[in-house]
C-alpha cells in the first residue's frame, strides 16, 4: 500500500488544499503571519503522515511522526480560530473546516493506537 491510500492522508491533504484556496482571500498584511502559518501547519499534517508510513518498520518512529502530524493538526485548528475571530472566515466555514480537522485527528489517533494495522511489527 502507498501512503496516498491512507484515509488520514487523503483527508488531510484535501483540507490543506481547501485552506490554501481559502487563505488566498486573507488580507495582504497577513501574508507573512496568519496566511503563512495556516498553510504551513495544514500542509505538515499529510507530510508527517507520509513520513510516518515510510518509517513504519520502526513502531516508535511511526508513532512519533504521527504525533507530530496530530500536533500540526491542532495548530491548524488554532489558526482557523484566529481566522474566525479576525473575521476572515465566517462561522459556517470555520465549523466545516474544524469538523474536518477533528475527523482527521481521530484518524491519526487511530493509527497511533493501532500501529500493527499499518504494517508495524510490535
Amino acid at each position: 500500500m502507498d501512503f496516498r491510500e491512507l484515509l488520514a492522508y487523503q483527508k488531510s491533504f484535501q483540507l490543506a488544499m481547501e485552506i490554501f484556496e481559502l487563505s488566498k482571500s486573507f488580507p495582504k498584511e497577513e501574508k507573512y503571519s496568519l496566511t503563512d502559518q495556516i498553510r504551513r501547519s495544514s500542509r505538515s499534517v499529510p507530510a508527517n503522515i507520509a513520513e510516518s508510513y515510510r518509517k513504519r518498520r520502526y513502531v516508535n518512529h511511526f508513532i512519533s511522526k504521527l504525533t507530530d502530524s496530530d500536533a500540526e493538526n491542532s495548530e491548524t485548528n488554532v489558526w482557523l480560530e484566529f481566522s474566525l475571530k479576525c473575521e476572515y472566515i465566517n462561522i459556517e466555514t470555520f465549523d466545516n473546516l474544524n469538523n474536518k480537522s477533528i475527523e482527521i485527528g481521530k484518524l491519526i489517533n487511530y493509527m497511533i493506537n493501532n500501529p500493527n494495522k499499518f504494517g508495524c511489527t510490535i
